[in-house]
């Protein structure tokens, strides 16, 4: 379906290449919205975002679309080019709001988290006044531990989850936008 090769585009970016048979290969054969709505194929999209993920951010990247010449857009029909920025715009929102989700889940999280390492401190130090001995120790220190347990979670999330999802938001900001060049094989 989607073969892949490694150029340089026209203007001297690292060119993504897609050599295809048919443009209906390039979009999800079950999407039955317009043209310039619809979705990639899966394995289109993989292809494409994880060449960009690859790729050097320094260097500006160009998708190539290598197509028969009886298969190439007519003018004046939906344009390959919006309908590819249009799908890597809506892809770029989604992961915005995963992101958003994230971020909020992980506040929520780091509140419920501090305020029962909190309880933890303070049942710790309440056991601690009632007495010295081996068990008051023991319990006191595994309040402490299960305290900071319960952080680690929250700060998972808020230290390092966040990094992927922000990475993909800027490959499909960067998708948005590429340079498309449709060429006959």
């Amino acid at each position: 379906m989607v073969e892949p090769e490694s150029r340089l585009a026209a203007g001297g970016e690292a060119a993504i290449e897609i050599n295809i048979n048919r443009l209906s290969q390039l979009f999800n054969s079950f999407d039955p919205s317009p043209f310039h709505e619809r979705d990639l194929d899966n394995d289109a999209e993989e292809y494409i975002v994880s060449s960009v993920e690859e790729a050097s951010h320094r260097r500006p990247l160009a998708l190539v679309i290598h197509l028969p010449a009886d298969q190439l857009p007519e003018p004046g029909k939906p344009d390959l080019t919006d309908a590819i920025h249009h799908y890597f715009a809506y892809r770029l929102e989604i992961e915005r709001r995963r992101l958003r989700l994230l971020l909020h889940n992980g506040r929520i999280a780091l509140a419920i988290g501090l305020a029962f390492l909190f309880c933890c401190v303070l049942l710790r130090g309440l056991i601690s006044s009632l007495g010295r001995g081996t068990l008051s120790d023991i319990v006191g220190e595994g309040m402490l531990i299960i305290g900071w347990v319960a952080m680690w979670r929250p700060l998972e999330i808020l230290l390092y989850d966040w990094v992927p999802v922000r990475r993909r938001c800027r490959t499909f900001a960067d998708l948005s936008q590429i340079p498309v060049d449709v060429r006959a094989k």
